[in-house]
């Protein structure tokens, strides 16, 4: 939902994606989910794929409108979330990337869809607060502003991997 906003409105001071749809074709061709695909068919067409019923697919896929996409977003992907791919999150971070959007990554490898490893909730909340607290305070958006038209994108991927697998204890 937060792609398909970036691509309709600029009203907002910055957005937080967290494990977004970028492409709904390419959502629905890689999801184990297959209900989620009527999320992109009118009512009557319940039940609709992407070769029968394309229109809507194209109609709500978030990657048609980047070249709209202008607000600052931080991206927050799950490396384990089966529903919505890592290549959802990836995509939508190269595309701010390559616009030039103020945007950062927070990928962490062994969370799925939500974020439930204590210390790896604690630093989604951390940077989610940190980049809304950027954003919404006019000093610190200007600087970073002034320093990205200069041409020090500080866009940059961050990668978390705070637990490794649970291990048995003997």
């Amino acid at each position: 939902m937060i792609n398909w906003i970036n691509g309709q409105t600029n009203r907002f001071k910055c957005l937080v994606s967290h494990d977004g749809v970028f492409s709904t074709m390419g959502m629905a061709y890689s999801t184990e989910e297959l209900w989620f695909n009527n999320e992109y068919c009118d009512i009557s067409e319940q039940g609709c794929t992407p070769w029968n019923a394309p229109g809507g697919f194209e109609k709500w896929s978030p990657q048609n409108f980047v070249e709209k996409w202008q607000t600052p977003t931080l991206v927050v992907h799950g490396g384990k979330d089966y529903r919505i791919p890592l290549s959802q999150g990836l995509s939508t971070f190269t595309a701010l990337q390559w616009r030039g959007v103020p945007s950062k990554l927070l990928y962490l490898p062994l969370e799925n869809h939500w974020t439930m490893r204590p210390q790896n909730s604690i630093k989604w909340y951390k940077e989610v607060l940190n980049w809304l607290g950027l954003w919404t305070n006019p000093e610190t958006a200007s600087a970073y502003l002034m320093n990205h038209k200069k041409g020090k994108k500080q866009g940059c991927v961050l990668t978390f991997s705070i637990f490794s697998e649970p291990r048995s204890v003997k």
